[in-house]
């Protein structure tokens, strides 16, 4: 009866272990497959840029001599998930690309803002590289004389006077008034979750500021392209024969991540959020972070009080910013890198900077206006307007734009 007993017990014992070992098991695959489940999902939503689609424009590009205006962020991810540029894996392919072009900061990306960019040669692939920033903002038919089809490659961050927008204008004309296509390649806009600021009036039109848009567009390259297409801003009316080249998993919604900087001062997604409202301070005599390691996440001046801004830095010359403003002298103003994330303009550092600083009728320069778009922004900002009363007088224009914007959205 014991032995019994003791058998019994010892099977029990044994089955309770062996279907302890089983769950485990079972525990372990099921987690196992549900990882397996994510990462699966998790690709599968991942945003795949128009660059990365090259089964969508290859064939379009066989047999043709081709033109890039690119620059470092012209990339395409690899199964490896690394990354290569969009000319080294087409000269890959065979493909023929006889020149490539280059917008502000140059084909590598490595120039200051505003720096002229000269024409030259690619040193890594050895092509001839043609400015587009410099005195010839526009392609000329000479340089496009031996050009089959053109293709546009660049990330953009979403504001107006961010300027490749304005180089692909120029790009769309030239392209439209010699009979050449333009193969668009699209990216996310890092900004395109809003649309904000004041609308830019005509006569203050410039090269960071070319179309009737409010500071944050809320469009992608592609999107902007068919607007401007649409709208008949090239000269004389004129209309591009363009395609864009689409993502897939993409809508204005989604953050993206930017893979690789899209400027020397844009070095990550926070300056990127705080890029439109931080920009007014180029037109005043407020640094925004140039010749930091925050680059537009922060904002100082000597001249701002330092009983009220506490937080101190100097700027000091690096690449990017060889000579950035106010150089080695002491600025006070706010680290911003621990602010909320924008879903709007913030025009409240711009104010609370301009109500305390020391010299007010130094504060603003010309620049001003062709970054706002209007003369209007500085008036109400010098005669007192609150931010609230600022951004209510915006609410008519973008109403407008907004109705005319959804006519071009691609993702939705």
């Amino acid at each position: 009866m014991i032995k019994r007993l003791l058998k019994s017990t010892f099977l029990f014992f044994l089955i309770g272990i062996l279907s302890c070992g089983n769950t485990n098991s079972q525990s372990e695959e099921t987690s196992e497959n549900t990882s397996d489940k994510e990462k699966s999902d998790s690709k599968a939503s991942e945003i795949i840029v128009g660059a990365n689609r090259t089964e969508e424009y290859l064939a379009l590009l066989k047999g043709k001599k081709i033109g890039v205006v690119g620059n470092q962020t012209s990339i395409i991810k690899t199964e490896t998930g690394e990354y290569t540029h969009l000319v080294d894996s087409l000269l890959s392919l065979n493909i023929k690309i006889e020149k490539v072009f280059a917008p502000e900061h140059g084909f590598r990306g490595t120039a200051d803002a505003g720096e002229v960019i000269k024409d030259g040669l690619d040193t890594k692939t050895g092509l001839p590289v043609v400015s587009l920033y410099g005195k010839n903002k526009k392609p000329s038919p000479e340089v496009l004389k031996d050009i089959d089809l053109m293709i546009f490659d660049i990330q953009d961050v979403g504001a107006r006077f961010y300027t490749y927008i304005s180089t692909l204008h120029y790009l769309m004309e030239a392209c439209a008034e010699n009979n050449i296509p333009l193969l668009i390649m699209d990216r996310p806009n890092p900004n395109g979750h809003y649309i904000d600021g004041p609308i830019l009036e005509p006569e203050y039109q410039s090269f960071v500021g070319m179309h009737p848009i409010p500071v944050v567009h809320g469009l992608t390259i592609g999107e902007y392209a068919q607007m401007i297409n649409g709208e008949k801003w090239l000269n004389d009316g004129i209309q591009c024969d363009i395609r864009v080249i689409e993502m897939e998993n993409y809508d204005h919604e989604k953050k993206y991540s930017l893979p690789v900087k899209p400027s020397p001062n844009l070095p990550n997604d926070k300056s990127i959020n705080l890029y439109p409202s931080l920009c007014f301070f180029e037109g005043t005599n407020v640094n925004a972070g140039r010749g930091t390691d925050k680059q537009f996440q922060v904002f100082g001046s000597p001249y701002l009080y330092k009983t009220y801004f506490k937080y101190l830095y100097k700027p000091e010359p690096m690449p990017g910013a060889t000579n950035p403003k106010h150089s080695g002298l002491q600025c006070f103003g706010k680290d911003l890198t621990d602010s909320e994330y924008l879903n709007s303009l913030n025009l409240e550092w711009l104010i609370e900077a301009y109500n305390n600083t020391a010299k007010k009728e130094e504060f603003f320069n010309q620049f001003f206006t062709k970054l706002a778009g209007t003369k209007k922004l500085q008036d109400q900002i010098e005669s007192g307007k609150s931010f609230q009363e600022i951004k209510a007088s915006w609410k008519e224009g973008l109403s407008n734009y907004d109705l005319m914007r959804k006519k071009y959205l691609l993702y939705q």
